[in-house]
């Protein structure tokens, strides 16, 4: 493939990153322990405790930067080549966030009794995160100048003909060059018909047309070959496809045949037969499973904090109006799975069956159902909803796997059946307890915004977002607004 090379080079970057993240622990514990108290005894008095007191440690920061590397997109395929100052804000925020997490891991587990909390220097603490974001920083620039200087001296490449002059090709050969580093040299195009107006391929030139290409790589050093033609034309450049298949020349076909779909397009292989396939959903099985670890280990750690608040929530629900505790509701999940909802109950007993008569003091437009000052809520449900300590129960839901954390809020099923196609597709991701509408005025948003909000959600998904989203929500249901 015509990245295999940056993925290679993504592995060993990635191998290389958790080296220096080792060796940024260990530097970092030398300059404390003795290179810092020998030049400035007055601010760093004292030996650290002996380094097998910290190499407990290590084992929790390897994976620990491991799963913050990985799930910050910068070993993606597709990634372009990005400005420095943005790449080191990258670097900043796996730094920043790798810290905040071993530091409060540390204080938080203190690692059983072999480590106790004044065994760990708060400078070395420092140090290992500055030399981290340090010698990270630094790996990236030598990385920028070392390709810069292959690409000024034209070693090490492979050289590419294009057969085409649509836009599938120009953009072709716009990708190649604004990824030099993976070693591949455009030396032209070869036509398939008539020049097609406007085209413009920059300094590269027309080789040819498509029936010469055996005399053209008879003049020129071609390495690989690039079809960007239409479905049409792929029937008549079958016997060009042998010819190159015998001169041992790598062979490709650009495979745009749908042009307009906004997916993710990957290649694959059932048992044999080469398949494409099409996502306009996340696909990246390690972002996914980071995904799942943060809602499983969050979700249990709430609950666990949460367990007094929920005990007297139930009692609160039983005391003041008897009946059940939870609420329980059918909702769709993930691709319009069913799942049971737990919340707990807001409402008079019956209430589901009130809605017909309740259904002209709707205030949302669309297929959702929502009522401000609804009568069936209790005093107790108001101030449950304000402050959605009515979802608590939902925790056990992301436990499950029926929910995540973040994620569109799942709808009922007769809502669903009044979806127009487009807003089907908020059903493609597990259903969140908060998402971008949580964070963007609840329900004084309208129905067509708040699904424009979750699909802005699938598009622009990452854990990084997800964390973003966690933590803004936080201030708005202490305050309580936008809720009914």
């Amino acid at each position: 493939m015509l990245k295999e090379r940056a993925r290679i080079l993504s592995v060993t970057t990635f191998a290389l990153d958790l080296a220096l993240v080792a060796v940024a622990f260990f530097l970092a514990y030398w300059l404390r322990d003795s290179l810092l108290p020998a030049w400035m005894p007055d601010a760093f008095q004292g030996r650290l405790y002996p380094l097998s007191a910290y190499l407990p440690l290590l084992p929790l920061v390897i994976p620990l930067w491991a799963i913050l590397l990985l799930t910050s997109g910068q070993y993606r395929d597709s990634h372009r080549t990005v400005p420095l100052l943005e790449e080191a804000a990258s670097v900043f925020r796996i730094c920043a966030s790798g810290i905040v997490i071993f530091t409060l891991t540390i204080f938080a587990m203190r690692l059983g009794e072999k480590l106790l909390d004044d065994q760990i220097s708060r400078s070395w603490l420092f140090l290992f995160s500055l030399l981290t974001f340090v010698l990270l920083l630094a790996e990236k620039l030598a990385v920028r100048l070392t390709a810069r200087y292959v690409r000024q001296r034209g070693l090490n490449y492979r050289t590419v003909m294009i057969v085409g002059t649509n836009p599938t090709a120009i953009r072709i050969a716009h990708s190649i060059e604004d990824h030099r580093f993976w070693g591949f040299k455009i030396i032209g195009f070869v036509t398939t018909g008539a020049l097609r107006q406007g085209f413009s391929a920059r300094r590269y030139p027309i080789l040819g047309s498509a029936d010469e290409i055996p005399e053209i790589i008879e003049r020129h050093v071609v390495d690989d070959v690039i079809f960007a033609v239409s479905r049409k034309e792929l029937d008549h450049l079958e016997e060009l496809f042998v010819v190159l298949q015998e001169q041992g020349i790598r062979t490709r076909f650009a495979l745009n045949f749908f042009p307009r779909t906004p997916a993710e397009v990957q290649f694959e292989e059932l048992d044999g037969m080469p398949m494409l396939t099409f996502s306009t959903t996340p696909t990246s099985l390690t972002q996914l499973l980071a995904k799942r670890v943060l809602d499983v280990a969050l979700s249990a750690m709430v609950l666990l904090l949460a367990m007094p608040v929920i005990f007297c929530i139930a009692m609160a629900i039983k005391v003041t109006g008897g009946g059940s505790v939870l609420f329980r509701q059918t909702r769709c999940g993930l691709n319009g799975r069913s799942f049971t909802l737990y919340k707990f109950r807001t409402m008079v007993e019956g209430a589901e069956h009130q809605r017909g008569d309740l259904q002209h003091l709707n205030e949302m437009d669309g297929p959702v159902f929502k009522v401000s000052k609804d009568p069936r809520v209790t005093a107790l449900g108001r101030f449950l909803r304000k402050f959605s300590l009515d979802e608590l129960p939902q925790l056990w839901n992301v436990l499950r796997g029926d929910m995540s954390l973040v994620g569109p809020r799942p709808p009922i099923p007769e809502e669903v059946a009044q979806y127009q196609r487009w807003q089907r597709r908020r059903l493609s991701m597990k259903p969140g307890l908060t998402c971008l509408w949580q964070i963007s005025g609840r329900n004084e948003l309208d129905f067509e915004r708040w699904m424009e909000l979750d699909l802005e959600y699938i598009d622009s998904w990452s854990p990084w977002l997800d964390l973003k989203i966690l933590f803004k929500t936080i201030p708005v249901v202490l305050s309580g607004r936008g809720a009914s």
